[in-house]
């Protein structure tokens, strides 16, 4: 693996990470319920790829030789993906957008298990460090918003949960992307993913309809933006870059929050959250400089081949 094709993918994961800082400050924005508000971004998302999925020679064929298998594992992916939004979305109406942000992204705590006990994948010393560092840093950011009891402790706990079901998604995208194309695995967990929630939305009794027009633009705008330019490029790269090492930037994810929250949100930018963002940094510069995650399998250095990978 040469330098130059590393510091693209690491290039491409920074800017995913971006796009997926927009989420909270979308949600938060809307006045949908949470499991409206998850339904249609997936469900924009799946119409998003429909173009690409007719324009791929492999994807027709892919699908159709699918095992069971993988079938089941493609659709499970797609439930924990709804189960994330639900419960990450909830959070956000009871605590703040740092905590829940901070709580989502603590992630890598389970990557870490997970890519031990499924991958038999083991870190240096120096990594875990970094990793340990970030979360730190996450916790700065976040600390002054934690509360005991309440409302907001009801929010942390499913922000917390929120985290675990990230990461059993993007575990069984690890397996699956080995032998599956992007767009066949994204396009199967995205539609299951907006089936999952809008049947659970009308258990629940919300209207699928009737949402003022800047509800429809955010749905939108998590569909494009936190969605295809951010959580459908984490599922292009963890073909080569495994779970802990995504998850483990997505802890950058509070640093661009806390920025968007400042100038659309009005929330205040403090010195603890400068000082956190700091530590994200640090410690995801050392997590990613000592671990070596990359494999070396060819890797397609062309994203516009991303169709027909």
């Amino acid at each position: 693996m040469n330098n130059t094709r590393a510091f693209s993918l690491y290039l491409l994961l920074c800017f995913a990470v971006l796009a997926l800082s927009t989420s909270a400050i979308f949600v938060k924005l809307s006045s949908a319920p949470a499991p409206i508000i998850a339904a249609y971004r997936m469900f924009f998302s799946t119409v998003l790829l429909l173009p690409i999925f007719f324009y791929s020679k492999t994807a027709f064929q892919e699908i159709r030789g699918l095992t069971k298998k993988k079938w089941l594992l493609g659709i499970l992916s797609g439930v924990f993906l709804a189960i994330h939004y639900v419960l990450w979305f909830e959070s956000l109406r009871f605590t703040s957008v740092a905590s829940s942000t901070v709580l989502v992204t603590l992630q890598p705590i389970f990557a870490f298990v997970g890519g031990y006990f499924l991958f038999g994948e083991k870190l240096k010393g120096l990594a875990i460090g970094g990793g340990v560092l970030a979360v730190f840093g996450s916790f700065i950011i976040g600390w002054g918003d934690f509360k005991i009891g309440g409302d907001a402790l009801f929010g942390d706990i499913l922000a917390l949960l929120g985290a675990a079901t990230i990461t059993a998604y993007f575990l069984i995208g690890q397996h699956l992307r080995k032998s599956l194309s992007l767009v066949p695995y994204t396009f199967i967990g995205y539609s299951t993913s907006a089936l999952f929630l809008f049947g659970y939305s009308l258990v629940l009794n919300h209207p699928i309809t009737g949402y003022p027009t800047s509800d429809w633009v955010l749905f939108f705008c998590l569909a494009f933006v936190s969605t295809l330019l951010g959580q459908t490029i984490f599922n292009w790269l963890i073909k080569w870059l495994n779970t802990s090492t995504i998850s483990m930037s997505i802890l950058g994810e509070p640093i661009g929050t806390c920025i968007l929250a400042y100038f659309i949100l009005g929330e205040v930018v403090t010195r603890q959250q400068l000082i956190g963002s700091g530590v994200i940094l640090l410690g995801i510069f050392l997590f990613l400089k000592y671990n070596k995650p990359i494999r070396e399998a060819e890797v397609i250095s062309d994203v516009s081949k991303v169709a027909t990978e």
